[in-house]
């Protein structure tokens, strides 16, 4: 095992001498420098090897893994074929757009390993329709539906050795469009870049599966009509942190904004979606512009319809909120996460949590279909081995 380590790590470091090299003497990437960048066999030699990682202790951090795959663009133009890449830090222009106004998406996507070692992933073509449609919001072009995928594909298949063992967590990508093009007034870059990075985790939140302690927030805003709520914009998560860092510090999980407007309605958590349980019923925000159309909250929709819930995709007042049997959020980060208790304005309500939940029955099929234990009948997942 020691020699297939050292193995391994002196592969990695002859491609990142070359990657490295590449990524300081070009700014674009063409697909003959790219491939003597990362070599085949340099691949295939990493993905054999596995990875030196306390699986039980994964928690939902940065962990460099072997490479990211890279894709440029001019504003006028189509991304070319992109290419992986050593990981490693990017160089960017002090002006660059995302740097000084802004402009950049990102997205969240799991893939997962199977009990006979296959590898999953799950909906990324939702992923891509949804950056696509955030590009268009936000003055940039975006890979094509195809593009994004395979760039994806190709980023775990590199990284396979960082895939969790079943049940141990997933490899999280993070596809990021962004203008890297200098602009010095406010306007679009004339350059853009697609990158895909990866990174083993677990649990989102801190105190694992937990249920969570939300605060109402009635003070700071997420998102307001007509602007960019409803589109994943690196912008919109920085907006959030105020609110959020002042409710942890209180010993809260997280915040639940309401609607800017009449401040009488929930719209989403700092990084997620909401819905509640009364009775047969399940409701969640209606997506109307300021709320995030998150591809888990999608999944669970239709997952609780198959279940023979009734779901409502509504306006859902604060007091309809503390009023439910049940709260459970979404995302692709968290999960389905169960919420044990709601604060608002110094009222704190208790809901119902464990394994006889609602939020517990509709997470155990979500997560039996993207492990592959569950039939697929929607087809969700897209094996990539």
């Amino acid at each position: 095992m020691l020699n297939g380590r050292r193995l391994c790590l002196r592969n990695l470091v002859e491609s990142v001498r070359v990657g490295s090299s590449l990524f300081k003497v070009r700014r674009g990437y063409n697909s003959v420098a790219a491939a003597q960048a990362v070599s085949s066999q340099s691949l295939a030699s990493d993905a054999e090897c596995a990875a030196d990682v306390d699986w039980e202790n994964l928690g939902f951090n940065p962990r460099p893994t072997d490479y990211m795959y890279i894709m440029k663009c001019a504003k006028e133009g189509n991304f070319e074929e992109g290419q992986l890449n050593p990981y490693g830090n990017i160089e960017l222009s002090p002006y660059a757009g995302v740097l000084n106004y802004g402009q950049g998406l990102l997205e969240g996507i799991k893939a997962y390993r199977k009990e006979d070692g296959r590898l999953l992933l799950f909906r990324p073509d939702q992923n891509a329709i949804r950056m696509k449609m955030g590009a268009e919001r936000m003055c940039m072009p975006s890979p094509s539906v195809d593009q994004f995928v395979h760039a994806v594909k190709q980023t775990v298949l590199a990284n396979k050795r960082w895939v969790p063992p079943p049940g141990k967590g997933s490899l999280y990508l993070r596809p990021l469009l962004m203008g890297s093009g200098p602009v010095l007034g406010v306007a679009p870059a004339q350059e853009f870049t697609f990158i895909v990075l990866a990174s083993p985790v677990s649990n989102y939140f801190k105190d694992g599966y937990a249920p969570l302690n939300l605060y109402v927030e009635d003070e700071f805003d997420r998102a307001s009509p007509r602007g960019t709520g409803s589109v994943k914009t690196i912008s919109n998560y920085a907006t959030v942190m105020k609110a959020q860092s002042r409710a942890k510090n209180r010993g809260f999980s997280d915040v639940l904004y309401l609607d800017s407007q009449n401040k009488r309605y929930i719209e989403e958590v700092a990084a997620c979606n909401i819905f509640i349980v009364k009775g047969n019923m399940i409701a969640t925000p209606a997506i109307n512009g300021t709320i995030l159309a998150g591809v888990t909250r999608r999944c669970i929709i239709e997952i609780a319809q198959d279940h023979g819930y009734h779901v409502e995709e509504r306006s859902i007042p604060v007091d309809e909120l503390m009023d439910a049997d049940e709260v459970f959020c979404t995302g692709t980060a968290v999960g389905v996460a169960s919420v044990g208790s709601i604060t608002y304005r110094n009222k704190r309500v208790e809901f119902r949590t464990g394994a006889q939940a609602v939020c517990a029955e509709l997470n155990t099929t979500l997560v039996g279909i993207q492990r592959g234990i569950l039939e697929d009948k929607n087809g969700w997942n897209v094996d990539i081995d």
